[in-house]
């Protein structure tokens, strides 16, 4: 495997603190979707401009349809079809919109599959000309599109879980990954754009790894090569336990997940949306996974997953653990194949 650095940012973090008009559906309500949520979201993917994303409903995987013949599909795929107004290129187009004209550090953007628009955040950075902007670009959208206001500031600075070092910087460690030869880990591309050499400890005495490569911004990962192969597969539970990692999968709106990092320990929550924009103050990182779970400066990095299931790193977000907050992660998926490496 050739491992290239596509690096472009340094950033400044003491310890990193980062940020449907529905008809009814056509399935059975008793009806058990056979589709794992990867396999949901794969679908919807695969119907194209007939679908606007894919969710969970309770125990229920329900796939957005704007016809009947994408309602079939679905319905024989073992999902729960819902028609909506809106497909995925009439959302696409608004979040070129959003893009093109509303680009302004402190703003996100994601589909709400549930709803069948766009939820546009802003935090309270975001005043004057900037949020004017904003604002108008939502009014362009026809209700495609929903202005919320989040308290506090987005950014990256929320610095498997357990605390790594990197020059005066700490972040928290997501998967190990192998391939096949040799053993890496992944975290954060905002935290490897920082130091090149990763610890164990604060002191930099015991060496975990060196980076090999990382994407920031654009995206949010990095990897590092263990100093040692001999690494569990492991997220920490900060309870005395570990979680198992035995698969990578795709998150899907209305998942429960949990989130393991170096400052605020394990934190469970839902996803919220997925492929969502956000404009940090260092750059526009897209294709992340929005959650409500919590996290802290240190946090960086850490582990997103449900139970054996690797979902995602974490990039950035607002809010804390003590009132609540907002977060976004990397998905896991694309960082695997890009490296061409996998969950042992």
């Amino acid at each position: 495997m050739t491992l290239t650095r596509r690096a472009a940012l340094a950033l400044t973090l003491p310890a990193v603190a980062v940020a449907a008009l529905l008809t009814p559906a056509l399935a059975q309500a008793g009806s058990t979707p056979t589709l794992d949520p990867a396999g949901a979201a794969a679908l919807s993917d695969r119907l194209g401009d007939r679908s606007a994303g894919a969710y969970l409903d309770g125990d229920a995987i329900v796939v957005t349809v704007t016809d009947d013949a994408a309602a079939r599909t679905a319905e024989d795929a073992g999902a729960v079809a819902r028609h909506v107004t809106r497909g995925a290129g009439a959302l696409a187009a608004v979040a070129a919109d959003l893009r093109a004209t509303a680009a302004i550090p402190g703003t996100a953007w994601a589909v709400r599959p549930a709803e069948n628009l766009i939820v546009v955040t802003v935090d309270d950075t975001v005043t004057g000309a900037g949020l004017s902007a904003v604002e108008a670009a939502v009014a362009r959208s026809g209700g495609a599109a929903r202005l919320e206001r989040v308290p506090g500031r987005l950014g990256t600075r929320i610095s498997g879980g357990e605390a790594i070092y990197g020059g005066a910087y700490r972040c928290s460690l997501g998967f190990t990954v192998t391939d096949g030869v040799a053993s890496y880990f992944l975290t954060a591309g905002h935290c490897t754009e920082v130091s090149e050499v990763w610890y164990a400890d604060l002191d930099h005495t015991a060496q975990l790894g060196t980076v090999r490569g990382g994407s920031f911004p654009g995206d949010d990962y990095g990897i590092v090569r263990y100093s040692a192969d001999d690494h569990p597969s492991a997220v920490d539970l900060y309870d005395g336990t570990t979680q198992e990692i035995t698969s990578a999968g795709t998150a899907v709106a209305g998942q429960a997940v949990q989130r393991s990092g170096s400052t605020t320990g394990l934190h469970a929550g839902t996803v919220l949306e997925v492929d969502a924009t956000v404009i940090y103050p260092e750059g526009t990182v897209s294709g992340l996974i929005r959650t409500d779970v919590c996290a802290e400066g240190g946090d960086s990095g850490g582990s997103l997953f449900a139970g054996p299931v690797a979902l995602g790193l974490t990039s950035g977000g607002l809010g804390d653990c003590f009132t609540g907050g907002t977060t976004y992660f990397q998905p896991v998926d694309e960082v695997l194949a890009v490296y061409g490496v996998n969950i042992p």
